[in-house]
């Protein structure tokens, strides 16, 4: 190259630089709250914490840690980012020159009054191209596939946060379910006693067969909820089987409803920590920004194209002679009835459509979060008005059977006192499960479970595919 040749491309890549087409992104701007509408306590967030702090069941972290190695639907989105990987080095390509090979060869011959003769000849071809990127189109083209594989990081991110709530979700549930069916198993053992009792004296003829009946009403709407309860319990273990990644088995319990642990403070951060921390809020803004680059592609379209390229070769015959041809071309649009400009008005519908997405990511994301921190403290106070009715409807019941005893009340009192007994125990057991789901969902809700920008990404399954 000589020296002039060398000063001039020089130029012309400095040039290149300030060439690109198109918008370059910058974060939409919102009207961002300052603060939650609920109160909550000062303080880190606890979605700093990584989940395994959280949650304080080791078989709960067992559980996690299979879902997280197994579950189908993680290694899916981690396929997602293998793929957008890929795409990401496809456009990087266009960014270099490409070069090929060819070669040929031909044997003839023919036959002659003089005898047979031969002739044989051979060449071999390698040639370059290169489009240089005058209008930033390429480099756009690799913007966005950038950012479409940073949102694919961002996606997965959210399949596994999403992935640690839903087994920690189901797990509470099905501990609650086990609660739930002792309650009602020793239910049904006192009104199993009750029955007896009333058969006694039904017998006796000191009561009458409406309360013989209303016992034995009793004691079967009691059995029928076991019933209901095995059910729900054997249909959640097959729910959290599949999390887990793994056909349907019974699933190993830890620390019992009332056992498990429920953290006195939950600080929340500043509602503008979501627009950093939540997946699907950066998963959002990775896509738009990527979609504000294919502006610039389409741009790029409506400028000329310059093409260099070299053919370098040698042919093979009675003599040997090489050649070569150098080349550069410029290819631009001159009619298209507005082709691409119209290419370039779909481009920008498109990213106003993410644009509205985004916003609407970001009001959903602060949405959650404000019906977490609210179910945090409306479950927890719930959960104490529970057990409060608990302890009045057990103490109600004793009360009825010495009323009952000494001939003050009618059967129907027991049987009044009883069920309210039975249904605050069950109705304690929920709350208490849905207070400590209000802690799971505040979790997820303000994007926690990991620290750092990096991904713990679990094992993966041998591939089928070469």
């Amino acid at each position: 190259m000589t020296k002039k040749a060398l000063i001039a491309a020089l130029l012309l890549s400095a040039a290149l630089a300030g060439c690109t087409r198109g918008p370059d992104y910058t974060r939409p701007l919102m009207d961002d709250p300052q603060h939650y509408r609920e109160a909550t306590a000062p303080g880190e967030s606890i979605a700093d914490l990584p989940w395994w702090e959280l949650f304080g069941d080791p078989v709960l972290h067992d559980l996690i840690e299979t879902a997280l190695e197994n579950n189908r639907d993680l290694r899916a989105a981690l396929a997602s980012i293998d793929e957008a990987a890929a795409h990401l080095g496809i456009a990087r390509a266009d960014l270099y020159p490409r070069v090929n090979y060819g070669a040929g060869g031909n044997l003839s011959g023919s036959v002659t009054p003089d005898g047979n003769s031969t002739s044989s000849d051979a060449s071999i071809l390698l040639s370059a191209s290169w489009q240089l990127d005058l209008w930033g189109r390429f480099r756009r083209a690799n913007e966005a596939s950038l950012q479409q594989l940073l949102a694919s990081e961002e996606s997965y991110r959210g399949v596994t946060i999403s992935l640690v709530a839903a087994v920690a979700s189901t797990y509470l549930l099905l501990r609650d379910l086990d609660n739930r069916l002792e309650i009602s198993r020793k239910t049904v053992d006192t009104r199993k006693e009750n029955l007896d009792l009333i058969q006694a004296r039904f017998q006796g003829g000191s009561v009458s067969e409406v309360d013989l009946n209303q016992a034995q009403i009793q004691l079967a709407q009691a059995e029928a909820s076991v019933q209901v309860f095995l059910r729900s319990r054997r249909q959640t273990e097959n729910a959290l089987s599949l999390l887990l990644g793994q056909p349907p088995t019974a699933i190993e319990r830890g620390l019992p409803l009332a056992g498990q642990p429920v953290p006195p403070k939950l600080p929340a951060g500043l509602p503008s920590e979501l627009l950093v921390r939540r997946p699907d809020v950066l998963a959002a803004e990775h896509q738009l920004h990527a979609q504000t680059a294919r502006i610039g592609v389409a741009e790029a379209l409506k400028y000329p194209q310059f093409n260099l390229s070299a053919d370098l070769g040698a042919s093979f015959a009675a003599v040997t002679a090489g050649f070569a041809d150098l080349g550069a071309q410029i290819l631009g649009p001159l009619f298209n009835s507005g082709e691409n400009q119209h290419r370039v008005d779909a481009e920008i519908a498109r990213t106003q459509q993410l644009l509205n997405r985004y916003e609407q990511t970001v009001l959903n994301a602060y949405r959650e979060v404000e019906n977490a921190l609210v179910a945090v403290r409306t479950y927890r106070e719930e959960v104490q008005a529970r057990n409060r009715q608990m302890e009045a409807a057990q103490n109600a019941a004793n009360l009825a059977w010495v009323r009952y005893d000494n001939g003050v009340t009618s059967y129907l009192e027991i049987l009044e006192t009883q069920r309210s007994l039975f249904n605050s125990q069950l109705a304690a057991s929920e709350a208490r499960q849905l207070e400590l789901n209000s802690i799971v969902e505040l979790y997820r809700a303000l994007g926690g479970g990991w620290t750092g920008p990096s991904i713990a990404r679990p094992g993966r399954a041998p591939s089928p595919f070469p």
